[in-house]
């Protein structure tokens, strides 16, 4: 079984209650998943959130929604992962994460081709950081059950259990890995939400797909910003040059 876990939970520090936010009525966290229902290659969606009471209502998001909902330890979100992977019986994990509502179903399905197609036990097209040519906000990662029980049994360090996927791309834990690169270089782009000014590049976006009809792939929202000399100001105002980032603020991809 392939699917997809989308890490989501209300305590975010630099925008709580993000994931729940709304444009035109319609949750952020409604949106991804209808994004992500389109694509092809995925058995079930499952949203992974913490056991924390201010999670509660994501779960409850779910169960309205009619989606599936694991919930699991807030910190060591490398168990929650592990941990809702093995009750749902899932073979090959697709890990997105909530601030990111517009991932590209066709982006998904291409990085799961890669690793479907290449004997590697990981592959992601915005990892490493430094070497990734799509926006951030379309971040996917694809790995197989049996590297994510490695890695739950053998990662030691509370940061890197934090972020999942950490352990997986350091060379001397001896994961094959492989990166998905685009021919053009899009990575100066930005459609997660980490901040108030993200929300308001994101809720354009959308009400710009609505106007226009259209589903949004990755081309078709690169073309609105680039319609809209405000919005692509607002949407390049973290970006370094070699990554996002917002003074005083150390950006980590997996946040």
């Amino acid at each position: 079984m392939i699917a997809a876990i989308i890490q989501a939970r209300m305590g975010s520090r630099r925008l709580p209650g993000k994931i729940l936010k709304k444009v035109d009525g319609i949750p952020l966290l409604k949106i991804q998943c209808e994004r992500v229902k389109r694509s092809r290659v995925l058995n079930k969606i499952i949203v992974a959130t913490s056991d924390l009471i201010q999670d509660d209502v994501v779960e409850a998001f779910c169960l309205e929604n009619e989606i599936e909902c694991f919930r699991g330890e807030e910190n060591d979100v490398l168990s929650r992962y592990y941990q809702c992977a093995k009750r749902n019986g899932v073979d090959v994990i697709v890990r997105l994460t909530a601030d990111c509502p517009l991932v590209d179903p066709e982006i998904i399905d291409e990085v799961v081709r890669v690793y479907l197609e290449k004997d590697i036990d990981y592959v992601a097209n915005t990892v490493p950081v430094e070497s990734s040519t799509f926006p951030e906000g379309c971040d996917v990662e694809v790995f197989s059950f049996v590297a994510l029980e490695r890695a739950y049994q053998n990662c030691m360090d509370p940061n890197e259990r934090e972020h999942v996927t950490f352990y997986f791309w350091k060379n001397e834990n001896g994961f094959k890995t492989a990166q998905l690169i685009r021919k053009q270089d899009l990575s100066g782009y930005r459609f997660t939400v980490d901040y108030p000014e993200d929300f308001e590049v994101i809720e354009f976006i959308l009400n710009e797909l609505k106007k226009r009809n259209i589903f949004g792939s990755l081309e078709e929202i690169v073309s609105i910003i680039e319609c809209n000399q405000q919005i692509k100001e607002k949407n390049s105002r973290f970006y370094s040059g070699i990554g996002w980032e917002r003074k005083g603020d150390i950006k980590n991809p997996f946040s």
